[in-house]
């Protein structure tokens, strides 16, 4: 059974097969602390990512030309991973990366996306948002005039005809989407903070967000399914915190819910079963709604977000599962990884629809001797 079908009879819920062995990801600086300690440096870490950006793992999926985020799987010889298709579904053309201020030993940066960020020239911390490409609905009009257009011109990368042809000979699930979300975009349009107050102070520039993104991404996507089949659909949200959702589930009801509901309905029409959200944080109110909305499964359920996966699946039982083993007992070493795996394992594989991981990215406080050990263990457990 090779890694497609495997992570489809899993994910149907099929008894007697066992879950890929996946991981979430990295912080880039776990991977360099393993390098020192003893994970062989196939490719390496380009030196321009900081230790604090994220290295998907096969879980999140992986895209074209970049190799260096595979040394951990090609060491440990993991399932092949999801590879999400190479498609731009934001701002297209991109901004102009250009210095805004400059302050010495920091500067205001433009990035790609039009969010303006505050850095140290060192890159020794990760940059800070200063502010978001959407400050009124003048904006926003220019924004979609411009750069939403459901073209795909210019979205696809150059090879994309010998890609296709690849992807029709996969062993591996193959997806399309990630990285942007009902709730995940239009907190890159507006900032954080103006896209809650918005809710209430704007609702109809939100309303008119929501509606726009799901009319975009249904024609963008419809012309690429039309070109090749896929095995499931990603959607990010970042959407909670440790103790809850940043948007109450009546807000979701009224402004993201017509847009899931309208975007799965053309996944399903091109028959993708499986569709994924990407939230962190403490997301149990907001679980019928997922569902509701025609979302499938979920990751990456945090423990110290009070994310129990074995009291999820006992709430809905046919709800799609990853991740959800503690990075922190992971950090603690083989006695407490033992007692993690223990409580969790047995039950969630022998409900299946499950793939065991962390509950996001292993931290650097995570040693290469007891990320080892996890990964051993677990995979003596879910292989039996």
């Amino acid at each position: 059974m090779n890694a497609r079908e495997r992570f489809l009879a899993v994910m149907n819920f099929q008894p007697g097969v066992h879950p890929p062995l996946w991981e979430f990801g990295y912080w880039a600086g776990a991977l360099r602390r393993w390098y020192r300690e003893g994970l062989p440096e196939g490719v390496g870490l380009p030196e321009s990512i900081p230790d604090g950006e994220g290295v998907r793992a096969e879980g999140t999926g992986w895209e074209p030309g970049r190799a260096w985020e595979r040394d951990v799987h090609n060491y440990l010889g993991l399932d092949e991973g999801i590879i999400r298709l190479p498609l731009n579904n934001y701002i297209y053309p991109s901004f102009q990366v250009e210095v805004l201020e400059d302050h010495g030993d920091w500067h205001i940066y433009r990035d790609e996306w039009g969010v303006a960020r505050r850095e140290p020239k060192d890159k020794t911390s990760l940059p800070a948002f200063v502010s978001a490409p959407v400050q009124n609905r003048e904006d926003w009009e220019q924004l979609k005039a411009e750069r939403l257009q459901p073209k795909l011109e210019g979205r696809l990368p150059k090879d994309w005809p010998q890609l296709l042809e690849g992807y029709r000979r996969r062993d591996y699930p193959l997806a399309i989407g990630g990285r942007h979300g009902f709730f995940g975009t239009p907190r890159y349009l507006l900032g954080l903070e103006k896209l809650l107050t918005s809710y209430y102070d704007d609702p109809q520039l939100i309303a008119d967000m929501t509606s726009y993104l799901a009319d975009f991404w249904v024609a963008l996507y419809d012309q690429v399914l039309q070109e090749i089949k896929v095995d499931l659909a990603l959607i990010w949200e970042d959407m909670a915190y440790k103790t809850g959702s940043l948007i109450s589930p009546a807000l979701f009801r009224e402004f993201m819910l017509p847009g899931y509901q309208k975007l799965t309905a053309l996944f399903r029409a091109h028959g993708i079963q499986v569709v994924w959200v990407d939230t962190d944080g403490h997301i149990w109110k907001l679980i019928p709604l997922f569902l509701e909305g025609g979302v499938t499964g979920l990751y990456p359920f945090e423990v110290a977000a009070g994310m129990d996966v074995v009291e999820v699946r006992k709430a809905f039982p046919k709800l799609e599962i990853m991740g959800g083993l503690d990075k922190m007992k992971v950090a603690a070493g083989p006695e407490a990884i033992d007692m993690e795996l223990e409580a969790r394992l047995p039950a969630m594989l022998e409900r299946g629809g499950y793939i065991p991981c962390v509950d996001h990215n292993v931290p650097p406080d995570v040693s290469w001797a007891n990320f080892l050990y996890y990964r051993r263990r677990l995979e003596k457990m879910v292989k039996g």
